[in-house]
């Protein structure tokens, strides 16, 4: 007998269909998982690698910065070093392994305060498909830590909590996040600021009690140096890593140069601080991050992890088009299509030059859209809480009753 729409076949299929959707989101994230550990208990991240062997050294007077690690410099914080001294008592392989379970769990715990921001799921299993996270779990990177630290307190920034430590310990790893703090002084909250500076300085002050030697040489001298890296390798997605390969080399980048990170910045906050007091804290959180890494003269494509919730935004506010096609871009990374590793054609002006700065690229983009977007209606209000339309504001009541 011929089956006719609605039919009890056209039932079962649907069945079928639904349970073979839920078996693939049980399979991918455990699929994921063993990925991750397989080849972390294989694969020696080179990162991981330098942080590792910087825990051995911390302690060895200035070793940390004037001796070379697995064949590079470590270019983080005495704080970030001190923090492996644990680790560094462990092989490397269970070190490594520990580390990357553990970069998952901020990963997860990122998606999920994303979620809790957006109204949204944001699934991790999806966001290791974008290539700042990965890349980061393929180098053993820090990244993800910082990031989750970050959204922890911009979550209670959100339900109008007290914040601050998590900022100011990831700003103690690296320094980029302290972009944070400016962003919670101008938004007029500055006991969290005062919170965040402090956190900073005693995880600061603990380094250097650690490693004093250490903490000389990179507050006085290694901080403020990017000889110490490759600045125009092509994973150098900022406006002075574009700049150093356009201009083939630093050499010619001039004096000029702090006028643009200084008015991209500005701009940036700016914009932040808007949507801030709209109440959307996601947006001010996403529309900072990037503007951070476009003001810093180094970010690497694994930096560029706060694509999570510049995703976020996007698909919670129904910019699907955009949605997509940053999407894209950060899951394909075209710009590892393009000449590099000093390849000549990798220098110069020319007509691959947006793809080979395509994050760069993005990211200006996000924060025109993100100003763009702030001519509609401001949120209305209901309770303290940010509704922007009857579906933000359906969204917002799920949010409330799951203990958001």
């Amino acid at each position: 007998m011929a089956n006719v729409s609605g039919g009890p076949m056209s039932g079962d299929r649907a069945v079928g269909t639904v349970i073979s959707m839920k078996r693939w989101t049980l399979l991918l994230p455990a699929f994921e998982i063993t990925g991750i550990a397989l080849f972390s208990a294989v694969y020696d991240s080179l990162d991981f690698h330098i942080y590792w062997l910087g825990g051995h050294v911390v302690t060895n007077g200035t070793s940390l910065y004037h001796e070379r690690l697995a064949g590079l410099w470590f270019t983080n914080t005495p704080f970030m070093a001190t923090l492996f001294v644990p680790l560094a008592a462990m092989p490397l392989t269970l070190a490594r392994v520990l580390w990357q379970a553990a970069a998952f769990g901020a990963l997860a715990w990122a998606c999920f305060l994303t979620t809790k921001l957006a109204g949204r799921r944001i699934a991790a299993t999806v966001a290791l498909l974008l290539e700042p996270v990965w890349h980061s779990f393929f180098l053993g990177q820090v990244n993800l830590f910082l990031l989750a630290f970050v959204l922890a307190d911009m979550h209670r920034v959100a339900l109008g909590r007290p914040a601050g430590i998590g900022i100011g310990i990831a700003t103690a790893i690296k320094l980029t996040p302290g972009i944070f703090v400016v962003l919670l002084l101008l938004t007029r909250r500055t006991r969290d600021a005062v919170t965040a500076f402090c956190t900073f300085a005693a995880c600061t002050l603990l380094a250097y009690a650690i490693a004093p030697d250490a903490s000389r040489i990179y507050w006085l001298h290694t901080f403020f140096d990017t000889s110490r890296v490759g600045v125009p390798y092509i994973s150098n997605q900022s406006p002075y890593g574009a700049l150093a390969r356009i201009l083939h080399g630093t050499a010619e980048i001039g004096v000029w140069y702090p006028a643009i990170p200084l008015t991209i910045g500005a701009a940036g906050l700016a914009i932040a601080v808007l949507w801030a007091r709209r109440g959307d804290w996601l947006s001010a959180t996403a529309v900072t991050g990037v503007t951070g890494l476009l003001v810093s003269t180094i970010s690497w494509a694994h930096h560029w992890v706060w694509v999570v919730p510049l995703l976020a935004v996007l698909v919670r506010d129904g910019h699907r088009k955009t949605a997509i096609a940053c999407g894209a871009i950060f899951v394909l990374s075209p710009l590892w299509w393009t000449p590099h590793n000093g390849d000549p054609r990798e220098y110069g002006l020319h007509l691959l030059t947006p793809v080979a700065n395509c994050y760069l690229v993005a990211g200006i983009y996000f924060l025109v859209h993100m100003a763009v977007h702030l001519r509609r209606p401001p949120d209305h209000r209901i309770g303290g809480a940010p509704v922007i339309s009857p579906r933000r504001a359906g969204q917002y009541a799920e949010y409330r009753l799951t203990g958001g």
